[in-house]
C-alpha cells in the first residue's frame, strides 16, 4: 500500500471513530450503565451511529427473559428495575415505547415489546438495525418474552 493510501485509510478510520465519539467527549453509551430486569439477557446487539454535527452512537438491543409469560410483563419488570435504580420515567417517541433517563441524565433508554417495535418498524415509524429486527422477529415467533431496547447518551 502506498503512503498516500495509508494516510487516506487512517483519515477515514479517524473520521469513523469521531462519528461515534472516538475523539472529543465519548458519545457512545456503555451497556453496564443500564439496569436490566433481573434474570434478563441480551441476545442481540447493534451499534448505530449518527455522524451529524452532534455525533453520537446508540446501542440497540434485544433482551429476553424466559421467566416472564409475555413481553408486556418483561417491559413492566424493566420499568420497575429502572425506577428502583433511580431512573426517571419519560415518554417514549410513540405510544408503543417507554423511555427513562438515568440519574444525572447521563443515559436515556427507550424500550418496547418485541411486537410493538416490529409493528413500528413495519409502519416506518422507527428504524432498527437489520440484526435487531431479525432477532425481534425470531423471539416473537418463538413465543419468547422479549423487548427491544435502545440506549443513548443523555443530554
Amino acid at each position: 500500500m502506498t503512503a498516500g493510501r495509508v494516510v487516506v485509510v487512517v483519515a477515514l478510520a479517524a473520521g469513523a471513530l469521531a462519528g461515534c465519539g472516538g475523539s472529543g467527549g465519548d458519545r457512545s453509551p456503555n451497556l453496564s450503565g443500564l439496569p436490566l430486569a433481573s434474570g434478563s439477557r441480551v441476545v442481540a446487539r447493534a451499534k448505530q451511529c449518527d455522524g451529524g454535527s452532534n455525533a453520537y452512537c446508540a446501542l440497540e438491543l434485544v433482551v429476553v427473559d424466559p421467566a416472564y409469560r409475555d413481553s408486556g410483563v418483561l417491559v413492566t419488570a424493566e420499568k420497575r428495575s429502572l425506577a428502583h435504580h433511580g431512573w426517571a420515567a419519560d415518554n417514549g417517541p410513540n405510544g408503543d415505547e417507554r423511555a427513562a433517563e438515568s440519574p444525572g441524565d447521563k443515559l436515556r433508554v427507550t424500550y418496547a415489546t418485541a411486537y410493538g417495535d416490529l409493528k413500528d418498524i413495519e409502519l416506518g415509524w422507527i428504524k432498527r438495525a437489520r440484526p435487531i429486527s431479525l432477532a425481534l422477529s425470531h423471539t416473537l415467533f418463538g413465543r419468547e418474552a422479549a423487548m427491544s431496547v435502545m440506549l443513548e447518551v443523555g443530554s
